[in-house]
């Protein structure tokens, strides 16, 4: 049996989303597997217009930032992606049977419309969600830093479980690091 490709997964991660793209997303979509990292994961996806450009493009919501993916036949692709802390607003507007989506980052406003109704309103809510959690959730667990590391030796030679000649020879090779 062969393994599933990162396309595969991409398209079963939205499958149980509950989102079906339509045929104009197809390029979008097949980007995917080199614009996310492996362990990335989508929360929704909606697909709508550049209204600077009228490209069709998807805009991707991840467990860790919010992607534009604009692929056009002539133009190749751009890719844009936030950091959900940088965001400091996102609104949809709706008309009869779509609506617009308008994102502040920073000093900018991106503005997508076409979105269906419905699927405006959860990607919204979803990415709510995201900018309302502390910044350290989306970081992944890094290693401890020197400064982090000679704070950890300093209580353990407090609280007595190192000597102060084993003190001194962790502390004299964190500060080789340095």
């Amino acid at each position: 049996m062969s393994e599933k490709s990162r396309l595969d997964e991409i398209r079963e991660e939205l499958k149980k989303l509950d989102i079906s793209p339509t045929i104009f997303a197809r390029k979008e979509i097949h980007e995917l597997p080199d614009i996310l990292s492996a362990d990335e994961k989508i929360v929704y996806l909606v697909e709508g217009r550049n209204k600077i450009n009228n490209h069709h493009i998807i805009l991707v919501a991840t467990d860790r930032r919010l992607i534009f993916v604009d692929k056009e036949f002539m133009y190749g692709l751009k890719v844009e992606d936030f950091s959900y802390s940088k965001i400091s607003s996102i609104q949809y507007e709706t008309a009869f049977l779509l609506a617009s989506i308008d994102i502040q980052v920073t000093d900018d406003i991106v503005e997508i419309d076409g979105v269906g109704k419905y699927h405006a309103e959860l990607f919204c809510e979803k990415v709510r969600d995201f900018m309302s959690r502390p910044e350290e959730s989306f970081q992944n667990k890094s290693e401890p830093t020197v400064l982090d590391q000679l704070e950890q030796l300093g209580r353990l030679k407090e609280s007595g479980v190192l000597s102060e000649e084993e003190f001194l020879d962790q502390k004299k090779k964190l500060m080789d690091k340095l």
